[in-house]
């Protein structure tokens, strides 16, 4: 099958991916979605022993979501005649990413200095644990440990259970993300210099950045954060609210959101009460506003409360499980799903490119590729005749 262009916004680029677990593919998902031609870079099966780490299956769900409109090829970079055919890849690349640890890619000869011999307009995109160097570079960086290292566990959960961690790999998706933002950077850059780069993110990093206000309050007015639950650190009321069937997220920010919200619930006594004037004065007094807000909120169910207030202008929703987001209407109008055929003959459902280009959207072409389901195709297109191919087989190169 020809290459894999899920959209034309960077169809004319080739993209190797030599990365594993969530972050490194997180990272070429997007630039797949949008028309790059991946070729994911797997080893043969029985050569590394960790070639299942988190992956149950490759026609399972977690697979398949993050390694969609890719090719494979497998290819045993252990052996010497492997690591030649990755170098003849490299030649016409334009990326090549990978997340192992710092030290892997120098004793495989993959490091940047050596790609840049081959190609020196080649990207090399790499994700860490920790970074590239320092004192843990050399440690394995798992999401969850990040988590918390990065400050996030600290900031999660109630005050009286301790840290906890967030119910989606924060550090690993967002590493990839700011990955993938990098190599925008960099490729347009390119078209300058005409000139490669290497282009590097960590987990810790990523992590530390994603804390964003929280860290700003530390580093500037040197503000502790701690875990606060449901309700926000520097506002209120926001939060969660009892109505009379269940829970109402509420986001009240600034005075004139306060003064509707209070208009919505017929309470305009409060805007002159003394507890409550300012934001600091109902982050003050918190637990009696939120005892006076829930005796309001539990006459009406939430969906008389999410109306009232949305139309008020206030911001406040319902708290959803995951199937119940499916199902609502603005999510099906924002086409969150599409659907596409495993290797193996499943449908499996997707969720959908969240950034929108108007002329040139992604999509979701294909799903995840059979294991070296495109090994000899990949391998004629880098100028291998069949008589090769087979001898590579046969050496167990491939």
């Amino acid at each position: 099958m020809p290459a894999i262009h899920a959209g034309q916004a960077l169809a004319k680029l080739r993209v190797l991916d030599l990365s594993r677990v969530r972050a490194g593919p997180t990272c070429v998902r997007m630039l797949a979605d949008f028309g790059a031609d991946v070729v994911r870079i797997e080893p043969p099966p029985g050569v590394d022993d960790n070639e299942n780490m988190f992956v149950d299956s490759r026609e399972g769900s977690d697979f398949q979501n993050l390694n969609r409109n890719k090719r494979s090829l497998t290819l045993n970079l252990k052996h010497p005649q492997g690591r030649a055919v990755l170098q003849r890849l490299v030649r016409d690349a334009d990326v090549v990413v990978e997340n192992w640890r710092p030290d892997v890619k120098h004793r495989l000869g993959i490091d940047y200095e050596s790609l840049r011999a081959i190609n020196p307009r080649v990207i090399l995109a790499s994700i860490s644990g920790f970074g590239q160097d320092g004192p843990y570079a050399g440690r394995p960086g798992f999401d969850q440990v990040i988590q918390g290292m990065g400050g996030l566990m600290s900031v999660t959960g109630f005050p009286e259970h301790g840290p906890v961690r967030a119910g989606i790999a924060v550090a690993d998706s967002s590493a990839g993300l700011y990955l993938a933002l990098g190599i925008f950077a960099a490729l347009l850059e390119r078209e300058q210099s005409g000139q490669g780069q290497w282009v590097q993110a960590s987990l810790l990093h990523a992590q530390i950045a994603m804390m964003d206000f929280q860290a700003a309050r530390w580093l500037n007015e040197g503000q502790v954060p701690v875990a606060c639950g449901n309700d926000h650190p520097t506002a209120s009321p926001m939060g969660l609210f009892r109505a009379s069937d269940g829970q109402v997220n509420i986001g009240v920010a600034g005075s004139g959101n306060w003064r509707r919200f209070c208009e919505v619930l017929g309470q305009p006594g409060w805007m002159e009460d003394a507890r409550f004037l300012d934001v600091k004065d109902r982050i003050a007094n918190r637990a009696a506003l939120t005892v006076e807000i829930e005796r309001v909120l539990g006459t009406q169910p939430v969906s008389h409360w999410v109306e009232a207030l949305n139309r008020a202008g206030v911001p406040a929703g319902p708290v959803y499980s995951v199937p119940e987001v499916f199902e609502d209407p603005q999510v099906r109008h924002l086409d969150v799903v599409a659907e596409a055929t495993s290797a193996g003959g499943r449908k499996r459902r997707f969720i959908t490119q969240p950034v929108q280009l108007s002329r040139t959207p992604g999509s979701v072409r294909s799903a995840a590729p059979g294991c070296g389901q495109h090994t000899d195709e990949v391998l004629r297109e880098a100028g291998y005749e069949d008589a090769q191919i087979r001898a590579l087989r046969e050496a167990g190169v491939v």
